[in-house]
């Protein structure tokens, strides 16, 4: 399938599950909808979802916790050398929104996961070291996160990806920066159910 028409396919299945997502928050909310007018603003090349659409594109993520909720998995990313959750871009071949975030969570830590077909968060942020094809050399890429919840078995050991330093297992309560603390509590709340 060509680039364009596969990012056209993504790009509906974003528009429909970001149209109907209940936001928890105000200010999630207001990201929502950024993302739901830029989905809606790019029928190019593609189409919003996939890194040729500069300088903004959606990305995909899955927040994985141990089976236990007590902790959650993360990557500590090459380029950025941060501690993330799993995910990145999405491809041409992926079919859904979620299925690009499992994909990526599946390719980033060995482990057979499946994702929660409803976002849990979302967080739009610049990337100064991705600047493909922009027309403004000084204006980074910005990333427009769509965030999954993925739920690990009882003993899952990841194994580390060539895309990343390391792969670790951290508690919820001693994670490795603040900015982290937000989104693992959503996504720790949406799995224990409260």
């Amino acid at each position: 399938m060509p680039v364009g028409a596969a990012g056209a396919l993504l790009r509906d299945d974003a528009l429909r599950v970001l149209s109907g997502w209940a936001a928890p928050t105000p200010g999630q909310e207001l990201l929502r909808d950024r993302y739901v007018r830029h989905l809606a603003a790019s029928p190019g090349p593609g189409s919003g979802v996939l890194r040729e659409s500069v300088p903004d594109h959606l990305t995909a993520s899955a927040v994985v916790l141990s089976h236990d909720g007590a902790h959650v998995l993360l990557t500590l990313h090459a380029k950025a050398r941060r501690w993330f959750q799993l995910g990145g871009h999405m491809e041409p071949d992926d079919g859904t929104l979620a299925g690009a975030a499992a994909r990526e969570a599946r390719e980033e830590s060995g482990l057979p996961l499946t994702v929660d077909p409803v976002p849990v968060h979302l967080d739009e942020h610049a990337v100064p070291f991705c600047r493909p094809g922009t027309s403004d050399p000084g204006r980074p890429v910005h990333h427009l996160d769509v965030r999954f919840l993925a739920v690990a078995e009882p003993g899952a050991e990841a194994v580390v990806s060539d895309e990343s330093l390391d792969v670790r297992w951290w508690p919820v309560d001693a994670l490795p920066g603040d900015d982290l603390a937000e989104l693992v509590a959503t996504a720790r709340a949406r799995a224990l159910g409260r």
